[in-house]
């Protein structure tokens, strides 16, 4: 007995003395913080060894659903925080700086949102009205928790003209400094951000120059300016990028890579017919059971060359966002049709860190 119990005691010392199991937010710890949108099968503990995954490699999340409109404030004066708060409580739990998404969107908005019982818009002054009690409502249910929103998501096109969204029809430009000014006023601690895709494109990073200064010249405060990382084989440009990168750190806010993934299948043109066809799905879904050695080979370069860009402009960049954990669970899969295999994230199917990412930790 005594001998076991010697044993045993070795073995506890052992594994009391044994270096914890780094992840990636050890890996780029000197750099930014390195995150992940959840799911709600992550946030609820579901997909456990998901939840075990982001344990070990995310110190950062951010609500991939259970935060837009449509989810949270699905019809007016009813609010839905179940997996918003099991989100936040997620994230406290593991000390993670948490980033709430998004207050102000045009898409899956709630449908009652921008319009009166005769399906025709709002007035300016009822819209400004159900902006401030559901930014305000929701802001001040989190505040002093959620360390920073994505207060207005997708408000420009790519020729740097204002989306056509319903915000914009009612109340013109001053929808984007009122919904800082809510944000603000519901959490003063709150860091808040402007976040868009394709900011790589000339004229929408010019216009967001253009409304991150304003609204400094405003004295509304304004944190970071979200490049969303929606990348593929043939886009976006680097040069670009990284040209984004520099004026928007230009404006005096920090920048934050968001929803990144990268597409290693082909560029889908919605232009194109897109009919169920054999001929089709073949060409739509060419890998359905892995990628060919070549094609990951090229992936994992050019993952490794935008990484590369962020760590050497880590002054300004204070967050790089992966938009889900592995590639089970990314919005590429099955779109634009049903069963099409996607590989954007950094993780595989089998929960394996990518190969790319292993160049960081030698």
């Amino acid at each position: 007995m005594k001998i076991i119990s010697i044993f045993a005691s070795m073995l506890l010392i052992a594994a009391c003395s044994a270096p914890a199991q780094t992840g990636l937010k050890d890996t780029f710890a000197d750099h930014f913080y390195i995150g992940a949108a959840l799911n709600e099968a992550e946030i609820t503990g579901t997909d456990a060894a998901g939840v075990e995954l982001i344990k070990q490699n995310f110190n950062s999340i951010v609500a991939e659903n259970c935060m837009k409109s449509e989810e949270i404030h699905p019809e007016e004066g009813v609010y839905d925080f179940t997996l918003a708060d099991k989100f936040v409580e997620f994230g406290e739990a593991n000390d993670m700086f948490i980033i709430g998404h998004c207050l102000v969107w045009h898409s899956q908005l709630a449908k009652w949102f921008a319009y009166d019982d005769n399906g025709n818009y709002v007035t300016p002054e009822v819209l400004k009205q159900r902006m401030k009690d559901h930014i305000t409502t929701i802001v001040t249910r989190y505040k002093g928790r959620i360390h920073g929103w994505d207060v207005v998501n997708e408000a420009i096109v790519e020729d740097g003209s204002y989306r056509k969204s319903p915000f914009y029809e009612i109340l013109g430009e001053e929808f984007i400094p009122l919904a800082f000014q809510y944000a603000h006023e519901a959490d003063p601690d709150a860091e808040l951000y402007l976040n868009d895709y394709g900011m790589n494109v000339p004229g929408r990073r010019e216009t967001y120059v253009r409304i991150a200064n304003d609204l400094k010249a405003k004295g509304l405060r304004i944190d970071a300016i979200g490049m969303q990382g929606h990348m593929g084989m043939d886009y976006p440009d680097m040069t670009e990028f990284e040209e984004s990168i520099e004026a928007f750190a230009g404006t005096g806010c920090n920048v934050m890579i968001t929803e990144w993934d990268m597409s290693a299948l082909p560029t889908v043109n919605m232009g194109a017919n897109v009919s169920d066809t054999v001929a089709f799905r073949a060409a739509m879904n060419p890998y359905p059971d892995g990628l060919p050695e070549d094609v990951s080979t090229e992936w994992n370069s050019r993952m490794k060359s935008f990484m590369d860009l962020f760590i050497k402009h880590s002054d300004v960049i204070t967050r790089v966002t992966a938009w889900g954990v592995s590639d089970n669970d990314s919005w590429k899969n099955d779109w634009p049709m049903k069963g099409r295999m996607e590989y954007p994230l950094l993780f595989d199917r089998n929960l394996q860190p990518k190969p790319f990412l292993n160049e960081y930790t030698k």
